[in-house]
């Protein structure tokens, strides 16, 4: 059974969501860059740019990495890619709302998968925890009806991705170093992206305001930095509480629409806001009861 410590299981998730505000607030800068530039194309860019940064950072921790510390970053890298590709072609066949409800539904895999490979029930607040994230992305997302397509599989398997970005990152943080893991799957993001856009998208002959806008917001604080930090920390809290965490991502992304675009959520969704925030505090106080409960049988 994993046990983490409980002061460093609170500072790892105050650092995933920071992370998932990073995100969030981001959404509507990215969305008008996409308006000017294809999307593999833009994330090839931001992705190299991360890259280029980190590398520059940590030049010298990079030195003598192993081949199965390389593969693993590319590994966990694959899935990063795979969560954006799908995301993206998705998007084409579906709608926004179908599109960010069944990506939150990584919130579910996880758990999930958790449940197969150690064969236990998880507790009854973990569960709380994860019902309440999903009825508030269903709230949050989702028109009256849900109509599924084939754009609807596409965003399901982006889930699937992104949920199986989060358990190898809980996977891989924990034997190998962070930093390298981090700068390899970027890496990676932005070199198949940039592979991708070549087949696929047409590059543009000048690079317009809005997403040199976009670049400078998402590359180092939304990508290199927001990484970094995932890969630093989970190895101090769950892979579930992780997912968790960031279904907070569209609730600042509502909350950064309505400060940068004027955009406000009805009482639905702002209902949707209220349970996924419940859940991420029922699966913390699930983690502190836990804590609790050990520090006692220590005594």
């Amino acid at each position: 059974m994993e046990t983490y410590n409980i002061a460093g299981r609170h500072k790892a998730n105050l650092s995933l969501l920071a992370v998932a505000f990073i995100w969030g607030i981001t959404f509507v800068v990215v969305k008008d860059a996409l308006d000017y530039i294809g999307p593999y194309y833009f994330l090839s860019i931001r992705f190299a740019v991360a890259f280029l940064f980190l590398l520059a950072v940590y030049l010298r921790r990079m030195a003598g990495i192993s081949v199965k510390e390389l593969g693993a970053g590319v590994f966990i890298g694959l899935f990063l890619f795979g969560g954006y590709a799908f995301q993206t072609v998705g998007l084409q066949y579906t709608g926004a709302a179908n599109a960010g409800f069944i990506t939150g539904l990584s919130v579910i895999l996880v758990p999930l998968y958790a449940v197969f490979s150690s064969r236990r029930l998880p507790s009854a607040f973990l569960c709380a925890g994860v019902l309440c994230s999903v009825t508030g992305l269903a709230l949050l997302s989702l028109n009256d009806s849900l109509a599924l397509n084939y754009g609807d599989l596409l965003v399901f398997f982006c889930a699937v991705c992104f949920a199986g970005h989060i358990l190898l990152v809980g996977k891989y943080t924990a034997r190998y170093s962070s930093i390298r893991l981090t700068v390899i799957q970027i890496g990676t993001v932005s070199a198949i992206s940039l592979l991708t856009g070549m087949s696929v998208e047409t590059m543009p002959g000048t690079i317009t305001g809005p997403v040199w806008t976009a670049l400078l917001i998402t590359a180092i604080p939304a990508t290199s930095l927001a990484f970094l930090i995932q890969n630093r920390v989970q190895k101090y809290t769950s892979a579930t509480n992780t997912a968790i965490i960031f279904t907070m991502e569209p609730v600042f992304a509502g909350l950064g629409a309505f400060l940068l675009a004027g955009e406000v959520l009805s009482y639905r969704q702002l209902a949707g806001c209220i349970l996924i925030l419940a859940g991420m505090l029922a699966a913390e106080l699930k983690g502190s009861m836990a804590g609790s409960t050990e520090k006692a049988d220590s005594q």
